[in-house]
């Protein structure tokens, strides 16, 4: 009997198995970016629910090439299938409603499409219950050079042909492909065959102007040619013309997100990408206000632009090289946003700030999946979202548990109850320990509002790496801190300030009695003497070398200085200036970094000058070199203690004095190796240009001769390892 039951229950379980449907299997995985590029698993956001066939909608033919996909208020969903010339309208439960196919224009005559790319879909606008603007549907009716509307239950309203300017070039061809309409009824029309930019113009077909030219790529060489041709060469060559946007969507503040692919921009858009540019110029995904400016925020890890980590291929996540292609964007709830990868077939959903929220999808076969390069429209429908393929399906995509407390935590967010949106962030935590934007949301939440609790916001922006929001609370918790230190401040300002003045006359008065009393320089001479180099380099470097007023000793404690100023900037500078705490906290590596480059010049050097007629020996050359770096240490100590007091709009103030510090170190070098050698400015510049090349050649030759050691290394490594194994 019990093994009877046994193989009942088996064969019960194998069935069940059996009737769970495809999609039940793992068809993607959701995940975010790390601060490093690599992916962060997360819970789904979103889930595959099912797939819409003609069938299920209702149509008697199949859909064929369909280009976009919009929805309405009320669920309703728009599709443009091109090849059968027709705008099919969905119910929000997917069941047909009509379709626009064949229509009588205004003039009374039989009128159709001609392969529609575009449709847009605008509701009814009351201002002081009165109707201000009746809602349409716009189409794009693509090789017919025309906008068509109609009312919205499919009935013609009227043609808006292409609009008329000068500012159009003479062969420029109106295409219109995707449309955009604001709440004042502006049309944005996105034309594949103008480059000017987004065409803006009334819905009477009036032009308006043109927003958003993306910026065209011109090689540094095309630009240096240019401005020397005449402007009769400059007409007679190529025309330089920047490329057309290729899909655009509004969101409900009149914010246009406009998506562009142009393969002669790709190195510049991935360069915008991996050097996470905060800029919009070459971005594949912009945000445009009415006047074209782009106004994107970029706050995230990585600037919006789909896959990341595209470039490792133990990545796990894709197979395919090269950037996103980005081929359309989706406006959802709470300020969020959806772009898609046409390559990879991957959805990336983005909040206002441009944080990556989660991203999902996949090429295969399950249920949401898509084959490679079929994805053509996505939408959202409520807290439905919904993806056309290539196939005219729709694939409707259910959000979870997950994905509504993230709503709902950006929501709170947004109204400003902070007390229940940190109870919301502090569930997905739970959810995702992993998920920087929780850490960031509860951040927020703790400093902004009545809440107030700075100190505790400080940790939890620092848990997500964010210096921006980090900056903000610091800014709070200093002005309390300052008001409480007031009077102090100005009173250690002012202390300090005399104590620099009387040192620096302390040392002008020992250089000036070293220099006449003839006596023979002691270590501390030598050391103050520094102090008079750096503000008269010229006379200074001649009596550094003529008459001895430094040493080799002097030198090595100069540049023994720079390295703890730099090994101090690798272990005490404050979170804005280094928040993922780089920089090397080894006093050995510091020693590389500053005596390498200083080795290699003076050798570099001193081989130059040998040949070139060179004063300088050696020794004076390296005394010379290790007197000038001085400036860097003495500006990298203060900037590094200052750099645990400052917010990030600041940042670029402490940068610029490292960088002066760095051009101070340049500009005595440059005097030194010129005084020490007795050259002339030009004899000297062209000198340290070659000593620079002369230093890469040493480099190489070092490289090349460690590789050859390795080489020899493991050459007699083998012959002992064979002749020891064959005794």
């Amino acid at each position: 009997m019990k093994k009877i039951i046994s193989v009942v229950c088996v064969l019960f379980a194998l069935l069940m198995a059996l009737s769970l449907p495809a999609g039940a299997a793992q068809a993607y995985t959701t995940y975010t970016y790390s601060i490093d590029g690599k992916p962060l698993y997360s819970p789904d956001a979103y889930t595959a629910e099912k797939v819409i066939t003609h069938t299920s909608m209702g149509l008697d033919t199949a859909l064929s090439n369909v280009n976009d996909m919009v929805t309405d208020a009320d669920g309703n969903v728009y599709i443009v299938d091109t090849d059968n010339n027709r705008i099919v309208c969905l119910d929000k439960y997917f069941h047909l409603r009509f379709e626009i196919k064949n229509f009588t224009n205004g003039h009374g005559i039989a009128d159709y499409f001609t392969k529609p790319e575009g449709v847009f879909v605008t509701e009814d606008r009351y201002e002081g219950g009165k109707l201000k603007y009746k809602g349409r549907i716009f189409v794009c009716d693509t090789q017919a050079n025309r906008i068509v509307t109609f009312n919205r239950d499919g009935s013609f309203d009227s043609i808006i042909e292409a609009p008329k300017s000068e500012l159009f070039s003479e062969d420029a061809v109106y295409w219109p492909v995707a449309i955009a309409v604001d709440a004042y009824e502006r049309l944005y029309v996105v034309s594949t065959e103008t480059s000017e930019g987004i065409i803006v113009m009334t819905d009477k077909g009036e032009f308006t102007s043109f927003i958003g030219a993306q910026q065209s790529a011109l090689s540094v060489w095309d630009q240096i040619w240019r401005r020397f041709q005449s402007k009769e060469e400059r007409l007679r060559s190529e025309i330089v013309i920047s490329y057309p946007y290729n899909n655009i969507t509004i969101n409900e503040k009149g914010f246009i997100y406009a998506t562009i692919y142009a393969e002669p921009l790709l190195s510049q858009m991935e360069s915008a990408i991996t050097s996470k540019a905060t800029a919009g110029t070459y971005a594949p995904v912009k945000l445009l206000n009415p006047a074209g400016d782009e106004i994107m925020r970029r706050n995230g890890f990585w600037p919006p632009a789909g896959e990341i980590d595209y470039k490792s291929p133990d990545a796990g996540l894709q197979t395919i090289p090269g950037i996103s292609r980005i081929e359309d964007a989706a406006c959802g709830p709470e300020g969020t946003w959806s772009i898609y990868d046409y390559n990879r077939s991957k959805i990336f959903t983005y909040d206002y700030d441009g944080n990556l929220l989660f991203a999902f999808g996949d090429t295969g076969s399950l249920l949401g999946n898509f084959t490679s390069k079929s994805i053509r429209a996505i939408c959202y429908q409520g807290d439905v979202f919904l993806v056309l393929d290539g196939s005219g399906n729709i694939t409707v995509f259910k959000r979870t548990e997950y994905g509504d407390v993230l709503i709902r935590a950006l929501h709170h967010q947004n109204v400003r109850q902070y007390d229940l949106a940190l109870d919301d962030w502090s569930e997905i935590l739970m959810r995702n320990s992993n998920y920087d934007a929780a850490y960031v949301g509860i951040g927020k939440c703790l400093s902004q509002g009545n809440v107030g609790r700075y100190e505790e916001s400080l940790e939890y922006f620092r848990a997500a790496y964010d210096t921006q929001y980090y900056s903000v609370a610091y800014k709070e918790i200093r002005k309390e801190w300052m008001s409480r230190f007031f009077l102090a401040i100005p009173v250690v300002v002012v202390a300090v300030c005399i104590l620099l003045s009387k040192f620096l006359k302390r040392a002008a008065k020992v250089n000036k009695a070293v220099s006449v009393s003839g006596k023979k320089r002691t270590f501390k001479d030598e050391l103050y003497y520094v102090f008079h180099l750096m503000f008269h380099p010229v006379d200074g470097f001649w009596d550094l070398k003529h008459e001895k007023r430094g040493s080799v000793r002097g030198a090595l404690v100069f540049l023994g200085i720079t390295v703890l100023a730099l090994f101090y900037r690798a272990i005490g500078s404050g979170y804005i200036m280094n928040p993922q705490g780089t920089g090397s906290a080894n006093i050995f590596m510091q020693i590389l970094i500053v005596f390498v480059p200083a080795l290699l010049f003076v050798i570099a050097n001193w081989c130059i000058t040998t040949l070139f007629e060179g004063e300088g020996s050696f020794k004076d050359i390296f005394v010379a070199v290790g007197y000038s770096v001085l400036p860097i240490a003495i500006v990298t100590i203060p900037v590094t203690l200052f750099s645990n007091f400052v917010v990030a709009e600041e940042l670029n103030i402490l940068n610029l004095f490292i960088v002066l510090g760095f051009i101070w170190a340049g500009v005595l070098l440059f005097f030194g190796t010129m005084v020490t050698h007795d050259y002339n400015m030009l004899k000297n510049l062209l000198t340290v240009i070659v000593t620079i090349a002369g230093m890469a050649f040493i480099m190489f030759l070092a490289v090349l001769f460690a590789s050859l050691v390795m080489d020899i290394v493991e050459f007699v490594t083998g012959i002992v390892s064979e002749v020891t194994y064959r005794l």
